[in-house]
């Protein structure tokens, strides 16, 4: 999942990235991501830029879309905002594919995750949100997502506050990283997923945890 980051003003990358849609917010925040990024031998390439900058819908408390505001501003602020994550198991649902974070990420480098996810832009649907991100990070597309369940992860004043929006995919095809957020990763079967999750040692992302933690829930619930 996408987490704080800091910065300063857009500056000259911040520039281009509008005009290559037009005026500023002429274009869906999809589509101003895409401007950031070229693709090369099927993989997802960022350019430097600064994150900070980038637009992205506030929510209240309630989960409601309320405004606009840039990430750095939505993380210095503790604004509420929206997370899409899709988690992608395998064909037959018996592994679960987890990955490691690279080392120069601002926040959390390092740290496991088991979902592809990210930040949802001003007019972006959570769901969009989440194809999007899983086929930025892992390069997976053309699969249809489940919609599992939404969670609030709210760690108070000066911390993050966020909806999760959680998804399900399944697939068995090539996994493709994008190199500047994904360092390595590798399908794991569910019971060893939930062994290295029981040990609170284990490097793994808070809000990613706290998903999966609900996920273990309901399939226990149901019998799984």
């Amino acid at each position: 999942m996408r987490r704080a980051v800091t910065g300063g003003p857009a500056g000259a990358s911040g520039e281009s990235y509008h005009k290559s849609c037009g005026e500023p917010n002429a274009c869906s925040a999809g589509q101003r991501r895409a401007a950031l990024r070229r693709r090369h031998d099927g993989r997802v390439s960022v350019p430097d830029a600064d994150p900070a900058a980038e637009p992205v819908a506030v929510y209240d408390a309630a989960g409601a879309v309320v405004g606009v505001a840039t990430r750095g501003e939505v993380y210095a602020q503790s604004l509420w905002h929206g997370v899409g994550g899709v988690l992608l198991r395998s064909g037959d649902g018996s592994r679960v594919y987890v990955h490691r974070r690279t080392a120069t990420k601002l926040v959390m480098p390092g740290l496991y995750d088991c979902w592809a996810g990210g930040v949802v832009g001003p007019g972006e649907d959570p769901a969009g949100t989440a194809a999007r991100e899983l086929a930025e990070e892992l390069g997976v597309t053309g699969v249809p997502l489940t919609r599992l369940f939404n969670l609030v992860y709210d760690e108070g004043a000066g911390g993050l506050r966020s909806h999760l929006f959680a998804f399900e995919a399944r697939f068995d095809g090539p996994v493709r990283h994008q190199p500047e957020e994904v360092a390595d990763g590798w399908w794991m079967p569910v019971p060893e997923l939930r062994a290295r999750l029981a040990d609170p040692v284990w490097p793994f992302v808070p809000d990613g945890r706290m998903l999966v933690e609900r996920w273990f829930a309901e399939r226990d619930g149901a019998g799984l």
